[in-house]
């Protein structure tokens, strides 16, 4: 399992989102952003595998879900065409679970474990 995981829940319908793009990248020394890995959520809306094998480089992260596609192929219209969260790793042995809670108008986010 990857030392950056997500799981995705929509709470619009009490079930986990099925199908969301997502893309974890690190922040690139003089900015900019560097593309780390990339998946999709599985039926239990889990991504378990953004990063390659190895611990995370200490520095700033940015997961960025599709929200966009994953509400059109419900064919819910929804108001966030896609959710960035950033957040920092400072130590690089800890696992980072970051949960997203979503709804067609809204979203909020925590460290998991």
């Amino acid at each position: 399992m990857s030392q950056v995981t997500t799981h995705v829940l929509d709470i619009s319908i009490g079930r986990p989102a099925a199908g969301v793009p997502v893309i974890l990248e690190i922040e690139k020394t003089g900015g900019g952003w560097k593309e780390l890995g990339r998946g999709v959520t599985d039926s239990d809306g889990r991504l378990r595998e953004l990063l390659a094998a190895g611990s995370p480089k200490e520095g700033t992260y940015r997961l960025t879900f599709d929200t966009r596609s994953y509400f059109a192929s419900r064919k819910v219209e929804a108001f966030y065409p896609q959710v960035s969260v950033v957040f920092e790793v400072r130590r690089s042995s800890e696992h980072y679970h970051i949960p997203l809670l979503l709804s067609p108008h809204g979203y909020s986010t925590y460290r998991g474990s």
